[in-house]
């Protein structure tokens, strides 16, 4: 019986390369991808291409893991996300996604973390519930891809039952507030970030299947995250945890006050590190213009494919959904 957990690794790498197991992920991942694919088509997205080697505004919150590239004598980085740029497309179309390889230098090399991963985003006119309805669409018509094209590979995997489970009912929502509250015998304050450990309780106390934890604390998420009117300590956003995989898509409306927006970022801790590197609020200028002048409600998400692949697999391991993982020490 195929058991992907049983795998061993050695200097840090599955041997997935030419093997039975790697054809099982390939065949799965394969699936995802035409199942989100499909939906985007169904759903009206504009494909769109981002570029992959750019300025400071490829980045997300954690600038510290930028890989730095020299363009011709001006600074680059590896993009870690297309965001801003799919921000920019927002104005000509309603709905736009891309997929880009995420760069990250995490020194992490663990069994969460990869340097480089596959990144599904998508930007739409709407606030944060509209943007929910299509999380969740694409998250299950990735599901039902994979088990159309692959039930008796899932069956040997033990999987399918728990899949067919999940698309049975919409994911359960709980606030970020509610959250802590759950999590109060772990001395998690108001204000903490959660950790795999609290993300994989939480998912047990829901019946083991994905769960939306909404409204997250400004000061613990991305700049341009779209303060809350009723309550200004938090943002519209959401983060979808996975069984096995923990937190696999980040999602939130964007800013779309011009003013609120600066202020933001100029008081964001990553903007402090970019400012001890001589970074402005000018390199922001394109996008902070944008908003200026066509300030329209819009939200987006990233969605994490290995990790999503990795619940699917039903593996403790991200780097089993992956087969050629990027980590610290690794190189292919």
């Amino acid at each position: 019986m195929l058991n992907l957990n049983r795998l061993k690794k050695t200097k840090g790498r599955f041997s997935l390369i030419n093997t039975q197991e790697a054809k099982v992920v390939d065949v799965i991942n394969n699936s995802l991808i035409w199942g989100a694919r499909n939906f985007l088509k169904e759903q009206g997205f504009i494909w769109v291409e981002v570029p992959t080697l750019t300025k400071i505004t490829g980045a997300c919150e954690n600038v510290d893991t930028l890989y730095k590239q020299d363009h011709f004598g001006e600074k680059a980085y590896l993009a870690q996300t297309g965001q801003l740029y799919l921000e920019a497309k927002i104005p000509l179309h309603k709905k736009v996604w891309t997929i880009i390889t995420s760069s990250r230098a995490e020194e992490l090399a663990d069994d969460r973390h990869l340097n480089q991963f596959q990144l599904i985003e998508l930007e739409r006119q709407g606030d944060l519930e509209a943007l929910l309805k299509n999380t969740e669409g694409i998250i299950k018509s990735m599901l039902k891809e994979a088990l159309k094209d692959n039930s008796e590979t899932l069956q040997e995997l033990e999987r399918y039952d728990e899949l067919q489970r999940w698309l049975a009912e919409p994911f359960p929502r709980i606030t970020y507030t509610k959250a802590v509250g759950l999590l109060k015998e772990r001395e998690i304050n108001w204000g903490d970030d959660l950790t795999s450990k609290e993300e994989k309780y939480l998912i047990s106390v829901y019946g083991n299947k994905p769960l939306f934890i909404t409204h997250f604390p400004k000061k613990i998420k991305f700049f341009n995250m779209r303060q809350n009117d009723d309550d200004e300590e938090v943002v519209n956003s959401a983060d979808l945890i996975m069984p096995y995989a923990g937190e696999s898509v980040g999602a939130a409306e964007r800013e779309n006050n011009h003013e609120r927006l600066v202020k933001r970022l100029q008081e964001s801790q990553m903007f402090k590190i970019l400012s001890s590197q001589g970074k402005t609020v000018d390199d922001f200028k394109d996008y902070l213009d944008l908003i200026k002048e066509k300030p329209i409600l819009h939200s987006g998400c990233g969605i994490g494919f290995n990790r999503v692949s990795q619940s699917v697999l039903g593996v403790n391991d991200i780097r089993i959904s992956t087969n050629f993982p990027l980590q610290r020490g690794v190189l292919y």
